[in-house]
């Protein structure tokens, strides 16, 4: 939709930003629709298979790369970044207890999808307050939308070595969102100076050596793609490396030198449910489905469903310290309807088995 020429198109922009802090956004930046050059970056981790199951990547052609072929009309892309670390909550402490469950950090509280949503269409009618009816669609990680490539070309960080948007004051525990809109505003300068120099923190960090190459992730090595994206049995090379995390991985991002620099969130949705940040893995095997259900409601969690739940926690247990408890635990779901979960479940049990025969032969 064509808007008055009187608009100063400089000052709306300005006040964009302004209320997008006002709206608990830590940055807002605007950036044209150009994705050429990480359309062929795209083009060739397809190519090479590094997507695994998930192929909605692939699914809608060139609209990923092309925001004005998925929002006709779109001339400007407005990034938005919302932090999201609750504050104290452990991180690198909890990898260290075996015994407990490492959740994602960005899937403690309620989903953040509907969170972002509501705030960016919030700021799109602020703008139609100011200038009148406008032509816009938020996304908020659920469309064919680069949203890290634009969010770069936004000014609001550059690409890490682990294919994370990185900010010097923030590092990467940050959500991102976009409005594309027809407005013709003024565009930011790219984030194009890259930090990361000579550091491969996040490449040694990953546990399962998914970072290939400099900005390259094979998602069907990656944790968060195993205990997400992956809907069948997970390889046995990776559980050992999986550890106790049952749902989703931030390593590369908590040992990234950056991570140091961000600041808590002070959205309440973001903040720890049910006690997800320091739950017992045995504690939450036992969650039946009906409590699945309802702990998980409004949670980004419930995406995987019980059956895949359950999988993750059974890896989780087989490589926790031998106990009779553990043990105990997954006996009481061999008989569980559900080929997948059984797998898993004997998996860890000769795990455990294993280590109890270590325990025994050693005193």
């Amino acid at each position: 939709m064509s808007q008055p020429s009187s608009i100063d198109l400089n000052a709306l922009a300005s006040r964009i930003k302004q209320w997008g802090r006002e709206l608990g956004f830590q940055a807002i930046g605007i950036t044209d629709t150009d994705l050429s050059s990480h359309e062929r970056y795209l083009q060739r981790w397809l190519e090479a298979g590094h997507h695994g199951e998930m192929h909605y990547m692939a699914k809608h052609g060139s609209k990923r790369t092309r925001p004005q072929e998925l929002v006709p009309g779109t001339l400007r892309v407005i990034s938005a970044r919302m932090d999201y670390l609750p504050p104290e909550v452990e991180t690198t402490r909890i990898l260290g207890q075996p015994e407990k469950a490492y959740v994602s950090r960005y899937a403690l509280g309620r989903d953040y999808h509907k969170l972002i949503r509501k705030r960016l269409d919030q700021l799109a009618r602020q703008i139609e307050d100011e200038v009148g009816q406008i032509g816009y669609r938020a996304f908020v990680d659920s469309a064919p939308v680069m949203e890290r490539a634009l969010a770069q070309k936004a000014g609001l960080g550059w690409f890490g070595k682990n294919a994370m948007l990185l900010n010097p004051q923030a590092g990467s525990l940050f959500f991102l969102g976009e409005l594309y809109t027809d407005l013709p505003l003024p565009v930011d300068p790219p984030f194009e100076r890259e930090h990361c120099g000579s550091c491969s923190s996040c490449q040694t960090a990953c546990p399962t050596n998914a970072i290939i190459d400099d900005k390259v992730i094979d998602a069907r090595r990656c944790i968060s793609y195993l205990t997400i994206e992956l809907h069948g049995s997970i390889p046995t090379e990776f559980r050992r490396a999986m550890g106790n995390r049952v749902y989703g991985c931030d390593d590369c991002q908590l040992f990234c030198p950056f991570t140091r620099f961000t600041r808590a969130s002070t959205e309440p949705d973001f903040a720890p449910r049910h006690d997800l940040d320091r739950a017992e893995l045995i504690d939450l095997f036992a969650w039946s489905e009906t409590e699945f259900l309802k702990r998980t409601e409004g949670s980004p969690i419930r995406r995987i469903g019980y059956e895949r739940w359950l999988r993750n926690l059974a890896i989780g247990l087989g490589n926790a310290p031998w106990s009779e408890r553990v043990e105990s635990a997954l006996r009481a779901r061999l008989a569980y309807p559900s080929d997948l979960v059984r797998e898993h479940v004997r998996w860890a049990l000769e795990e455990q088995r294993t280590r109890r025969e270590a325990r025994i032969a050693s005193t």
